[in-house]
Parts: C-alpha cells; structure tokens; sequence
C-alpha cells in the first residue's frame, strides 16, 4: 500500500475576490483538515469515486502545455493501480479541499520540483503559483494557485499583488488572547465556479467596480497590513469596514439564513463576518474581539477557533 505525505488545507484570511483585482491577500495552513494520495488494497466507494475523479484530472493535465515535468506516464500508472486521495478536507468549504489535492499530485510527479527546503526566491514562487495555477483550473476554471501554494509550502503567504507574492511571518498566537478567528459553519456547501461568475458579471457594472477599487481593496489591504503587524484595535476597525462592504455588495455569496447574523455582528461588535474563500456555503469567516462574548452571539452555531490574538 503506497501512501504519500499529508497536505493540509488553508484560510485565505484576506483577499478573496480582492486577489483577482490585485488587493493583497493573506493566506495560512490549517492543520485541522489534511490529505494524502494512498492507493489501496481494499478499495472503497469513496476511494473509487476520488480515483475516477483523479483519472479526469490526468486527462485535463495532458492537454495542457507548460507542464511537461510532470510524470503523467506514472500517474497513470498509479491510477491503474486504485491511487486516489484520501482527505478530511471538506469539499465546497472554502478550505481548500483541490489546492491540496493539486498539491499532493505535483509533489508525487514532478520531476523537477522545487521543494519548500531550498531558497525560496519570489521567481520560485511565482512559478509554483503559475504551475498551480494551471492545474487548479481543472477544479474551478479559474485558479490563482494560491491554495495549492499555501497546502504545499505548508506556510503563511503574503500576496503584495499578482506579481509580488512572499513567504509571510505572521505575529505567534497569544494562546490566552481574549480576541480570535474563527470558522463558522453555514451547514451548506458553496461552489466556486458559479460564485467567482457572479463576481465577473457584476464587475461589468461601474458602480460595482468603483466600489472594489475605491473601498474592497482598500480595506483588504488595510486588513492585511494591520494583521502584520499586530496591530490588533486597527484591524478590527478595517475588519469591520470590510465586513460591512461585503454584506452590502456580496449578497449573493452569502447563504440568505446568515444575513441577519452578519448585520447583528457589525451592529453589536461582538464580531464581524467575512466570506472564507468564495462564500455561497461553506464556512464564513469571523473576528472577534472578545470570543467568548461572540460564542455567546453565537449560541446553536458550530463555531471554530482558529487562531488567537
């Protein structure tokens, strides 16, 4: 029985929809969810269901050019043989379920594969990015490779633009900090594609694109910078603007039994929800200043803390 290393999934902090018109983006691990590529001796029908999948994935890669160092002879071969990709990553959930699925397949077949153990330059990861980037498409239509990049480096990343991407230091946990993220789980799973179309088609407004230049980014980066660099008073401010903009613009990726929530949130302060990855389902994203209060806000929802201020 092969079984290749684990790959975790990420929370893209800040930037979703922003990275796509250049705002900064901040993206971590989350080690609570994680996948490997296994083949088995016994297999089962999720293991065959993930193997057919795996099997269209191959396909899609063969047509696309600028991937030649990858071994799709082998993967092939494994994929004869049952591979498929055991995860506990939730699919739909905005954790990045593809990214390290991409992440496990490039780190098993590539020949000529840059490794998180050498100088990482900014050339390096922008070409990580593209090659990921390429091969998410298969799973989104449209990719950045950001969630591949962060699952398989395992580190924060820091997006400056689409051009200036980092490895990011982000301030250690404060384990007894009374301020948090956390995910917060809509019951319901979102799907990418269809949300990242409205997003397009709304950008052909001006209003709407006036709003993205004028206010969206400017928020995500203030967020971003203030998340940095520790400041914690002002990133709950930006936090707050960013939440208040998205309720107001975003509607559609938002599931509607959670719209009186996000306003009761920006209303009391107790917290302010953000879509994690591209919203329609999945988990939402929250701040608080104060968790235990927001937990409180929050009775009857599954909420998880994912890091402490």
């Amino acid at each position: 029985m092969m079984k290749g290393p684990l790959f975790y999934s990420k929370i893209l902090l800040f930037g979703e929809y922003g990275i796509i018109e250049d705002s900064k983006g901040l993206s971590i691990p989350y080690n609570f969810f994680k996948g490997a590529l296994k083949i088995s001796e016994t297999p089962s029908e999720k293991s065959k269901n993930s193997n057919s999948i795996l099997f269209d994935f191959c396909n899609h890669l063969k047509q696309i050019k600028g991937l030649s160092d990858l071994d799709l002879i082998l993967f092939e071969k494994h994929l004869n043989e049952g591979l498929y990709f055991d995860s506990s990553i939730p699919k739909g959930y905005g954790v990045g379920s593809s990214g390290a699925l991409v992440a496990a397949v490039y780190d098993k077949y590539s020949n000529n594969k840059i490794t998180v153990l050498e100088n990482l330059t900014r050339k390096k990861l922008l070409k990580l990015k593209t090659i990921f980037s390429k091969m998410e498409s298969f799973f989104h239509g449209k990719s950045s490779g950001l969630d591949p990049l962060n699952s398989y480096l395992s580190i924060p990343i820091l997006i400056k633009s689409k051009n200036d991407i980092n490895v990011a230091g982000i301030p250690s946990q404060k384990s007894n900090g009374s301020g948090a993220v956390f995910l917060l789980d809509s019951g319901q799973t979102g799907s990418t594609a269809p949300m990242v179309s409205i997003f397009m088609e709304k950008m052909k407004s001006d209003g709407f694109r006036k709003m993205i230049s004028s206010q969206f980014i400017k928020h995500t980066n203030s967020c971003v910078d203030s998340f940095l660099s520790g400041d914690i008073k002002s990133l709950f401010a930006n936090t707050k603007k960013l939440s208040k903009i998205v309720f107001e613009n975003f509607k559609p990726m938002i599931p509607d039994e959670f719209h009186q929530l996000w306003k009761k949130g920006i209303d009391s302060g107790s917290y302010f929800l953000k879509l994690c990855g591209s919203g329609g389902g999945g988990y939402i994203l929250g701040f608080a200043p104060d968790i235990e209060k927001a937990k409180n806000d929050l009775k009857g929802y599954n909420l998880e803390v994912v890091y402490h201020f």
